[in-house]
């Protein structure tokens, strides 16, 4: 059978299956990896932490936006997904509430999807462009303050968030980045 029409079934963490064109699951870096350890393309591919809603999405992101499966973008592809708006596709494909475009996210990165990976991840840039903070934290449903616990954790955790040293003006007493 000609790899164009050849279709793999892969199964959600609910065991549903859903089938998929072969040439768009070898687009899934990590499922392309299990096929080339596989002697059969006639098995199932579990896909054990993508739900059935999101691996719809990622079947529909692959048919729908590489239709042939050529996902080698051009520098000038790669250039416009970086400065301009999403738009059609892009745009209606990451129209979906919070939580699942970070589920979504999550399955493309599991998935090793660059393509999705990059659309979601910019329609999230796009959520919170131009936002204070304090937007943005209404946006993510955080509230509250870090607790000074919390802070000094992130520090411990992130050692690169302290604030230079100034040794010209202050005898060694660097003070750490403020988090807000």
């Amino acid at each position: 059978m000609e790899e164009e029409t050849k279709v793999l079934q892969i199964k959600s963490s609910s065991g549903l299956n859903h089938s998929i064109k072969y040439v768009h699951a070898k687009m899934s870096g990590t499922i392309a990896n299990m096929l080339d350890d596989i002697d059969s393309t006639d098995i199932t591919i579990p896909i054990n932490n993508v739900s059935d809603i999101i691996l719809k999405k990622v079947i529909i992101f692959c048919n729908e936006k590489y239709p042939n499966s050529d996902i080698d973008p051009t520098e000038e592809q790669q250039l416009e997904m970086r400065t301009k708006p999403l738009s059609d596709f892009d745009l209606e494909f990451t129209r979906v509430p919070l939580k699942e475009l970070f589920e979504m996210i999550l399955a493309a990165n599991f998935l090793d999807l660059k393509p999705m990976l990059d659309v979601c991840c910019k329609a999230v840039a796009e959520i919170i462009k131009g936002k204070t903070p304090n937007e943005i934290k209404e946006v993510f449903g955080v509230e509250g303050e870090f607790t000074q616990e919390e802070k000094e954790q992130v520090l411990r955790d992130n050692p690169w968030l302290e604030e230079p040293e100034d040794t010209s003006s202050n005898e060694g007493g660097g003070a750490a980045a403020p988090l807000e």
